[in-house]
């Protein structure tokens, strides 16, 4: 990155656009996602207290399950980008309907575990007498829009790569919409409880599904790209996705990992902690939003042999990245006051959560870089490097959050181990950025 030339403002305003352009609507269907469970949450919450708590530990598995699949987005808008900075957009569609098919599969395969064991996963998660039965009804009936969710990721890489990322924002949207209008129908109207929210959810899934599906599918008449499944090009694009499963593994492990130390260190520090990393994953929309850019613009100059735009593109993202952060991190301290009253009264919370809070409104330049650079390193399809410096986070966040109790630290502790992790992928990301290792021209990596 620091060998290339100066950037001309015509340059920069060019990236400007071109990042906006991508990264907005991009935070729009970002923030859409989210909302299908808020929706069913105040809708199942008027139904009583035990259907809330299932769909509660339903809803996390359900979230879990589809995160991790979430490199079918990834690995396919890498893949799909290159394909049109060479040109080709006939091996372009060819490439996303690989994803496609491979979503399909994965999708069968939940399917097929997540049915007949859900009263055993349920039971794994501690849910009680009366919380159980409504949990594994709605994950039953849920589990049977996995394979709609899973064709919507694959299908949304597919657009990204294409450079379109506001198809997305508008499907996302509908489907929110018809989400909330069929779960009060069908839980109040037809009477169907916890089970209406479940088959609204799943309907509306299938809905997007098919919106993306019609999309790609015109896509592939028009540019002459066959639909037939075809064993190599799945097989590609699951060797493709290996290595971002095991980054997304692994960041979820940390995740995970930090809510269980928060829980050792007492009720008001795990209330806290939620608040605290519920703010910190909506603040990471934002910059996400960035990184979905990252991955499409990058893909594509790789694609046309453009290693000097795609370096100068990952420079005017990374400035990006430290400014939107430094915005929001300015909010967070702004708005501190005024967020915490939204989520609790109890003063003791409050005050725990409160310099937590602060540590993370000084963190997001740093959170900035991190998401940028996953983003174009994702779009260089350097998923190896990402999977490894994933892994050497977790090797050394762990450690030093077990400590945390053991030396007597609170929730502030915590959340200075949780930015010790976002530094370590820093450091791990700029120094592969810097290399300029990621740079691999070609239609294909």
């Amino acid at each position: 990155m620091s060998q290339a030339p100066a950037t001309s403002e015509a340059t920069r305003q060019g990236h400007d656009r071109e990042i906006i352009a991508l990264a907005v609507p991009a935070f729009g269907a970002l923030v859409a996602e989210p909302l299908f469970v808020m929706a069913d949450s105040a809708i199942v919450g008027h139904l009583g207290t035990a259907q809330l708590a299932g769909l509660g530990i339903a809803s996390a598995l359900l979230t879990t399950a589809v995160s991790i699949f979430v490199f079918l987005a990834y690995a396919t808008t890498s893949a799909v980008a290159r394909r049109v900075g060479s040109g080709d957009l006939q091996a372009a569609v060819r490439q996303g309907m690989d994803g496609i098919w491979l979503a399909l599969l994965l999708g069968a395969a939940v399917i097929a575990v997540a049915v007949p064991f859900a009263p055993g996963v349920v039971d794994v998660f501690g849910a009680s007498a009366t919380a159980a039965p409504y949990a594994t009804t709605y994950l039953r009936i849920s589990s049977l829009g996995i394979p709609a969710m899973l064709v919507v990721l694959a299908a949304t890489g597919v657009l990204r790569g294409l450079q379109n990322t506001r198809t997305p924002l508008y499907v996302a949207v509908a489907g929110f919409i018809a989400n909330a209008g069929l779960n009060a129908v069908l839980v109040y109207g037809a009477g169907l409880g916890i089970a209406g929210s479940a088959w609204g959810t799943v309907i509306a899934q299938c809905g997007m599904a098919a919106v993306y599906l019609t999309v790609v599918v015109r896509g592939a008449h028009r540019h002459g790209a066959s639909l037939r499944p075809d064993a190599a090009g799945i097989r590609a694009s699951a060797q493709a996705g290996v290595p971002l499963l095991v980054r997304t593994i692994s960041l979820r492990a940390i995740l995970m990992i930090a809510t269980a130390v928060a829980a050792r260190l007492g009720d008001a520090d795990i209330a806290a902690h939620q608040i605290v990393l519920s703010l910190w994953s909506l603040l990471a929309f934002a910059l996400d939003a960035i990184a979905i850019a990252g991955q499409a613009v990058i893909g594509r100059y790789l694609g046309a042999d453009d290693a000097a735009g795609a370096r100068e593109a990952c420079r005017r993202m990374v400035q990006w990245g430290i400014t939107t952060g430094v915005v929001l991190g300015l909010l967070v301290i702004t708005a501190r006051p005024l967020f915490l009253p939204l989520f609790t009264g109890d003063l003791a919370v409050k005050h725990t959560a409160l310099p937590a809070l602060l540590i993370v409104a000084l963190s997001q330049p740093i959170s900035g870089v991190v998401f940028v650079l996953d983003g174009v390193l994702m779009g260089a399809g350097d998923g190896p490097y990402l999977a490894g410096a994933m892994v050497l986070t977790l090797v050394v966040f762990t450690p030093v959050a077990l400590l945390v109790p053991a030396l007597g630290g609170g929730l502030t502790a915590l959340w200075g181990a949780m930015t010790l992790m976002m530094t370590v992928r820093m450091l791990t990301l700029w120094l592969r950025a810097r290399s300029g290792r990621w740079i691999v021209t070609g239609a294909t990596r």
